[in-house]
């Protein structure tokens, strides 16, 4: 029997060709899946990463609520002009902590990637406020009532224990003073922020919303944007070779 009768056999027979689908689907499976299984970590981990702290947590679970992922993209691709215009290529640890993450091909605004600390909390105010007012061809919705809504954070706990069932290495201490950090943040000159930056490095402590007296909505998303980008120094993982 010729090689070509051999195959003949499978075309006209749906079940053996079906068995053979399987079969090949689950060798090339197998594959694929089974080194993960003896890998730690599929991330490679770069120094300055750690987890949100409450309050940039609250604010990007603002950010995801209210959709701006469907026009931001959080992901600088290693292309040179994405690199030129945005900054560093992002690089798969700095979303490890991010569930779900906020990698995406759709952009009808800029990238956020790279946002912290390009632009000052009154902008970020005054573009939440009438994104036209400071950039004119803008066509986001307004979201000045951000910071008209006090922000609710009696459970902030909670969110951070299960964040920890997950694998983000929050700390007892961590989930404890949960409710209390998110206060110590949005507060200028706090007398516990020095506490704060132990647990959480180079976060930023002040009143996001110009309104010392409430903690809003619009604290914890500033809070949230000032701190993409800013927590891994590029310069150690800067490698043009690899920016085509």
């Amino acid at each position: 029997m010729s090689l070509w009768q051999k195959h003949a056999i499978i075309e006209k027979n749906s079940i053996i060709l079906v068995i053979g689908i399987l079969i090949v689907i689950a060798i090339g499976g197998l594959v694929e899946v089974a080194p993960l299984f003896y890998l730690k970590n599929t991330i490679e981990k770069v120094d300055g990463m750690r987890p949100y702290t409450p309050l940039e947590l609250a604010g990007r679970d603002i950010y995801v609520r209210e959709g701006c992922y469907l026009c931001h993209s959080q992901m600088i691709r290693p292309l040179r002009d994405e690199v030129e215009r945005y900054g560093h290529y992002s690089l798969a640890a700095e979303s490890m902590y991010d569930h779900p993450f906020q990698w995406g091909s759709k952009r009808t605004g800029p990238d956020l990637a790279r946002v912290g600390a390009k632009y000052s909390d009154d902008w970020h105010r005054d573009h939440l406020r009438d994104p036209r007012s400071v950039v004119p061809g803008s066509v986001m919705p307004t979201y000045g009532f951000l910071e008209q809504t006090d922000l609710d954070y009696a459970h902030i706990d909670q969110n951070l224990k299960v964040q920890a069932e997950i694998g983000t290495p929050y700390t007892k201490a961590d989930i404890e003073n949960a409710q209390k950090d998110v206060v110590t943040q949005a507060t200028a000159d706090s007398p516990d922020a020095g506490d704060l930056a132990k647990r959480y490095p180079k976060v930023n402590v002040r009143d996001f919303d110009g309104n010392p007296k409430r903690v809003t909505e619009a604290d914890a998303l500033i809070a949230y944007l000032q701190t993409l980008g800013t927590l891994v120094d590029f310069k150690l993982y800067d490698d043009k070779a690899n920016i085509r």
